[in-house]
């Protein structure tokens, strides 16, 4: 007889990872529609490895980072060093437009997540915060008190964040015409030991030692921020 054993948590990281959940994800392209329409040929495997860049120079160290100290110090009911994690993970992003729609997109999900979680008080603490303009709501950050709030284990919420990027950017690459369905899903199942190794390296990483360092990765995305029509909003 089979001893797993499955809860609604399961179900809830489901539910936040999913393209359903109304954040906002789904209209990011993290620079790659720049990269489109400035006709730079991609074969799959560039991508691949362009997301892979993303995620060992960006989103592991920086957001997984955040997300790991944020959920931490939710468990603790410890809103102050929740916003002092939120405020340097937006000082870290850079770029305007990243940095905006990261606030957007955590903001997003912290009402969303607010309208059925109600008895939380970190979660409620926070999410005044972000209203009452004390802290930017980095999606990182958001995910973390949301997923705390919702019994959802730290490493499966990082797992949840960068499997949701690496989506978001193959599915850029999709609607932009750039490869077809069945390359986006290989690509998808290459990342996979990519991303399992980022949230082990960084989700425990302490906050003094948070970084990001892809500066041809922030020139891609300042382009695209230029850019006079776009598809995406970054």
């Amino acid at each position: 007889m089979s001893t797993e054993k499955i809860d609604t948590s399961d179900i809830s990281i489901l539910q936040l990872s999913d393209s359903f959940f109304p954040t906002g994800m789904y209209t990011m392209s993290n620079g790659l529609e720049h990269l489109f329409y400035s006709k730079k040929k991609m074969k799959v495997e560039e991508l691949r490895d362009l997301i892979k860049v993303y995620i060992e120079y960006q989103i592991g160290p920086a957001d997984c980072a955040a997300l790991g100290n944020s959920y931490e110090y939710a468990s603790k009911g410890d809103i102050k060093n929740i916003i002092l994690t939120d405020k340097m993970l937006h000082s870290m992003k850079l770029v305007q437009e990243i940095r905006n729609a990261s606030a957007r997109s955590g903001t997003q999900m912290l009402r969303c997540v607010n309208s059925f979680v109600t008895n939380n008080k970190t979660l409620n603490e926070y999410a005044a915060a972000i209203k009452n303009g004390e802290t930017p709501g980095s999606y990182p950050v958001a995910l973390a008190v949301s997923s705390n709030a919702m019994s959802i284990p730290k490493r499966r919420a990082g797992l949840a964040m960068l499997y949701s990027f690496s989506v978001g950017m193959v599915g850029a690459a999709l609607r932009l015409g750039m490869f077809q369905h069945f390359d986006g899903q290989r690509i998808i199942d290459e990342l996979k030991p990519f991303i399992v190794k980022a949230v082990e390296t960084n989700i425990d990483r302490p906050l003094e030692s948070m970084w990001q360092f892809a500066p041809q990765l922030d020139i891609v995305q300042i382009s695209h921020e230029k850019m006079a029509s776009k598809m995406f909003i970054t």
